[in-house]
């Protein structure tokens, strides 16, 4: 004779049920961390990029993407002043590139993927008030202008497509990309499970701010690092980074959220992180930079 009311009997078939489903995904998403981690050679740290995604895709995704920004944005002409400059400054940091990635990944005991061999390169400088860069997956680069006066000097713009560029070749957005294929499986386990909007939104919430901010953050500050070596490297002043920095914040007006809510390191937690970094940037500079002066200034 069941000792259990019938309601309950169900109830607890459905809670079994529910951890089933549960640790089945559980399951499958250790399977995929675990198949498609490596240790990225210029930071000597463990990434997970789905093996399904190559160098080439995340390259027509940049092209894509860049078409895109190119038809809602107002680009400079080649021969304005502020493009030949950015210009100048982007082929001296990528001129710079294997050597700098060479050498990082000699540190780790490890060799570089050269990703960028397969890069097609292009610069170029968009009318906007926007304080902000980005290079693309396969090169692209594009400069705001209203970068330019928070910059001042090409030494601080360096510092900044140093960072910029350091995102591709690290393949950040393919880590990116995975990430969010298993963020998405960590939804559909929710709510395969049985677990209420409410409470599968709580935890993705919770999981935001316990994992993927300080994520994201991680992605940055290894950004900071390679861009301020291929700066260094590329003969400009790695020591303007600090001022860059603190002009940024000012630009923001203090409107930037905390560094607890926010995908990016704080002004303060940056500039701390790349006094520490001077010694090795230096080094870079005295090893790898062959004589070679920095352009005069931005305007």
């Amino acid at each position: 004779m069941n000792q259990y009311p019938s309601g309950q009997s169900t109830g607890q078939r459905r809670g079994g049920l529910r951890l089933w489903v549960l640790l089945l995904f559980a399951g499958y998403a250790a399977w995929y961390w675990f198949s498609n981690r490596s240790i990225d050679p210029l930071t000597g740290q463990a990434v997970v990029i789905d093996k399904s995604i190559s160098p080439e895709q995340e390259k027509s995704l940049g092209l894509q993407a860049y078409q895109q920004v190119l038809q809602q944005e107002k680009p400079l002409p080649a021969d304005a002043e502020a493009s030949k400059q950015v210009q100048a400054i982007a082929e001296r940091l990528i001129g710079k590139i294997p050597q700098v990635t060479d050498s990082l990944a000699a540190e780790h005991h490890l060799q570089a993927s050269h990703i960028e061999k397969s890069f097609d390169w292009a610069v170029t400088v968009l009318q906007s008030d926007q304080v902000n860069a980005f290079c693309l997956p396969g090169g692209k680069i594009a400069v705001y202008t209203g970068l330019l006066p928070v910059a001042q000097n090409a030494d601080a713009m360096a510092v900044v497509m140093g960072h910029e560029i350091a995102h591709a070749l690290l393949r950040h957005g393919a880590q990116r990309m995975t990430r969010g294929k298993l963020e998405q499986l960590g939804q559909m386990a929710g709510a395969a499970s049985g677990m209420d909007s409410g409470t599968l939104q709580t935890v993705m919430s919770a999981y935001g701010y316990g994992s993927a901010l300080p994520y994201a953050r991680s992605q940055e500050t290894q950004a900071d690092e390679l861009g301020l070596m291929l700066a260094a490297s590329a003969c400009f002043d790695p020591q303007q980074a600090i001022p860059l920095w603190q002009r940024m914040d000012q630009s923001s007006g203090g409107r930037a959220p905390s560094e607890f809510a926010s995908t990016h390191p704080s002004a303060g937690t940056r500039i701390h992180q790349l006094e520490a970094l001077m010694p090795k940037a230096e080094a870079y500079k005295a090893k790898l930079c062959g004589g070679a002066q920095a352009a005069s200034g931005m305007h």
